[in-house]
């Protein structure tokens, strides 16, 4: 059977798709509360960001 000219194949294919990943988020540890914490965000246990207190933190 005949292939149609502009077919892209399965290798071509999935090469292009080799960087369609998901990607794990950047954790690293709070240095006031020692929580782990997405990075340049605010800590949401103790509201602290880059070494001063922005937000009053949530009471558990």
């Amino acid at each position: 059977m005949a292939i149609a000219k502009k077919n892209t194949s399965r290798s071509k294919r999935d090469m292009r798709r080799s960087h369609h990943k998901l990607t794990s988020p950047n954790l690293m540890e709070c240095p006031n509360c020692h929580q782990v914490k997405l990075m340049h965000t605010t800590c949401p246990s103790c509201g602290f960001y880059k070494g001063r207190q922005v937000i009053r933190p949530r009471k558990a």
